[in-house]
Formats: C-alpha cells, structure tokens, sequence
C-alpha cells in the first residue's frame, strides 16, 4: 500500500506542479464567466431593422402589420400592381429591404391560406415566417367567424388564459423558472463530467504512452507491479482533478455572491430569496440576471456539488482503467485512436439521452435505466439530481458504477500487465482478448 501511495503523489505533483495545470485552473472560470457575459451582452444588443415591403391587393391586412412596427420589424406598404415579378425580385436588393410580402386578390378570401408569397434574395427567418403566417391567420379566422354571423368580441373574451402555478407537496412554492435553472445546471454539470472524464482519462493514457516510449517503465516496473502502478497513476490524476475543480468551486461561488450583491439579490438562510434593489435595476439584462441568480440559490447546490465528486470519482475511475489499459498496448497516440471510439460512445450517448430524455421527463423509464447502467450513470443521474431523485436510486446507481469500475480495473490489469512491456507492434481487438487469458 505504501508503494501506492508514492505512485499516488508523484502522480499528484506532476501534475499539479505542471505550469498549464496552473494556468487554466485559475484561468478557465474567468474565461467562462468572460464568454457568459459577452455572449449575454451579444445577445442584449439591438438587431438591424428589417424593412419589409407590404403589397396587399386586398387591403385587409396591411393595417395589421403596420402596427407589427417596431424596433426590430418595419413594415411599409408599396402599391406594386403594375410591376412585374422581376422587378419585385430587383426592388428587394436595391431599397434594402429584407423581402417583399406578396398578398393577391381573390374573389374567395379563404383562397388566401395558400396563395400568399415572400419574395426574397435570402431564405427568411422561421419565427419571422411564423409571425406573418399568425398575423394572417388571426385576420382570415375574424373575417371567417364574421361571414358566420359570430360575435368575434364575445368569442375573444370567452378565452382562457390558464397560468398552472407549481408547488412541491412539502407547501413550498415553486418558482417560474426552477424547471430551466435545473435543466441548465444539470446539463453543465454533466456536461462537464464527460469534459472531465475524456481530459484527465488522456491524461493517465499520455502518461503511460510516454513512460513507455522513454523506456522509464522498465525501471518503475522492476520495483512496482503493473497493477499498483495503473492504480497509482489513476488516483493521483483523479486526486488532481478533484483539488481543480474544488478551486473552480471557490471562484465559481465567490463569483456568484459578487453577482449578488452587485445586482441587489439578497441570499437569505431560509432560502426564500427576494429583490433587494429591483427598482434601481432598469435594464431587461439585469432583471433577467437577477431571476437566474435567485433561482439558482433555490437548488440544492450542496447535493448537487457531493454529487458531482462522487460521480466523478466513480466515472473517472471506470473510464481511466480503459484509458490506461489503451495506453499500455499502443506505443503513440495515433495507434490508440482505433481503441478510444468504443471509450468514447457511450459518454456521448450518455449526453444525447441527458439532453432529449432527462429534460423532458428526468422520471422516465429511460431516463432511470441509463442513470443505473455504469457507463452511463456519471452523467445521466447527475442531470437527473436537480430534479429530485430517491435515494434508493442514487444508492444503487453508486454502487454499480464503483463495483463495475472494480470488475473493468481487474480486466484492464491484465491488458496492462502484457502490453506495458510491448514495443513496435499494432495489436488488435484480438490480440487484446487474448491478453485477458494470460
């Protein structure tokens, strides 16, 4: 045990002690807030006007989208009945505007519904598209109910607006928003874990790959079994992993508190969160900044947080076993390439069903089976955790992932034992089964 605790912290300060290690640690939650801002500044900024030319033979809805004016949109009506389509199409490009709404005129209005054309040098936008096909539906649906003799003020007021308020069974009233705070959290968070996995997995294969090459495996394998030494060098590298991101938890919460106070949110211990300076917040960004801020105090951070470790650690394990069983059968990492794709897919499978099953339903039958199975488990419960998930789950799913990861690493051993003495052949998947009998 003691020769694995030496691998252990020879692993650990290579790391650590490593300059890029240093710099990004400190470097990378700055420049994720910096990318968060700009692009939340990207997205505060005022669009280019588009000019859009109206040309309504019927004269039943060029009214309606000359009150769609507005910062964004600018309709404007042009008489072009004596034009032919050729010079609609050259109107376009040389008056600036993005296109021309072409609406004929027919003895039948319900002909309308699919006679209606935009004429444009470029393909428009879908929610401009939407928001012309809406304006004109809701004029051809007064006009129908008005040949039908139907009070359309009556009709209009009969409408109901239903707002569905959420509440937890424990009394607590949820929040507006809650479902995409989770949504959000859960998602960077595995995000994240697969992020972590594939950068510190490689990092264990670079290691042996070049302990392998500089011939310094013979020696450390003279004095050390293989197994110790593959189990040294994953903990070490998991242990470094563990420290960075407990500092990007630092910085990540210190940022937050500042965002807090700078934007008048006050974090109260019973975790009901208000407002504290709305009124000296004018701009649309910072009352947005504030909602997020609130609701994102709402979540169990904690659990979230324990969660992230424990998934970590067992994930981190079980795929660092792969990593650095292909590191002792390749001799460079253009040879691993053929063995990492079958490591790689089921984390990006494990993504994709994160992000179209657990956001949809986080309680779904396949939501809960991929959250069990151990390849899968470190992203897909840690999406589920904002959620709310029974214990007994969280339970099962743990021990699962660190008993595979004991079943992979014994298997991985073997592979490691054989190949880490390997030099100047390519092996196959079947010279890899193979090693497994040895």
């Amino acid at each position: 045990m003691s020769i694995i605790s030496l691998i252990i912290k020879r692993e650990f300060f290579a790391k650590v002690r490593n300059k890029s290690f240093i710099v990004m640690t400190f470097l990378s939650p700055l420049l994720f807030v910096g990318i968060a801002v700009f692009v939340a500044y990207l997205s505060s900024m005022k669009a280019d006007v588009k000019r859009v030319a109206i040309h309504d033979e019927t004269g039943l809805f060029v009214h309606d989208f000359l009150a769609q004016n507005s910062d964004d949109n600018e309709y404007k009506y042009l008489d072009l009945s004596k034009i032919d389509s050729q010079f609609l199409k050259d109107s376009v490009a040389n008056n600036g505007y993005e296109g021309i709404l072409f609406i004929p005129k027919t003895e039948d209005v319900k002909a309308l519904e699919n006679k209606i054309e935009f004429i444009s040098n470029a393909s428009p936008s879908i929610s401009f598209i939407e928001n012309t096909q809406d304006v004109i539906a809701q004029k051809l649906t007064k006009i129908n109910l008005e040949k039908a003799h139907l009070d359309t003020v009556a009709i209009k007021n009969a409408q109901a607006n239903v707002i569905v308020n959420i509440a937890k069974t424990s009394g607590e009233q949820g929040l507006k928003g809650l479902n995409e705070a989770k949504i959000a959290i859960g998602g960077a968070f595995g995000y994240l874990i697969m992020m972590f996995i594939i950068i510190y997995g490689n990092m264990v294969m670079r290691s042996v790959i070049e302990e392998k090459t500089n011939r310094i495996i013979e020696i450390i394998i003279s004095s050390v079994k293989p197994f110790q030494l593959m189990i040294g060098k994953i903990i070490g590298t998991s242990l470094a992993g563990i420290l960075q991101f407990c500092i990007w938890v630092v910085i990540g919460l210190s940022l937050l508190f500042a965002s807090s106070a700078f934007l008048g949110v006050n974090v109260g211990s019973a975790g009901h969160l208000a407002p504290a300076m709305m009124e000296h917040s004018q701009t649309e960004f910072a009352s947005s900044a504030q909602v997020i801020i609130r609701e994102l105090w709402n979540l169990p951070i904690a659990g979230i947080l324990l969660g992230f470790v424990v998934y970590f650690i067992g994930g981190y394990f079980l795929y660092s076993s792969f990593y650095a069983a292909i590191g002792a059968a390749v001799d460079n990492q253009t040879d691993s390439q053929q063995f990492l794709l079958p490591v790689i897919m089921p984390l990006m499978l494990s993504v994709y069903v994160g992000f179209f099953s657990v956001v949809n339903d986080p309680h779904s039958s396949i939501a809960v089976a991929f959250s069990m199975i151990p390849l899968t488990s470190p992203i897909v419960m840690l999406m589920r955790i904002p959620f709310g998930v029974p214990v007994w789950q969280i339970g099962v799913s743990i021990l699962l992932l660190f008993g595979t990861f004991l079943l992979v690493v014994w298997f991985a051993a073997k592979i490691y034992r054989v190949g880490i003495l390997m030099y100047g052949k390519k092996p196959t998947w079947k010279e890899l089964f193979r090693w497994l009998k040895y």
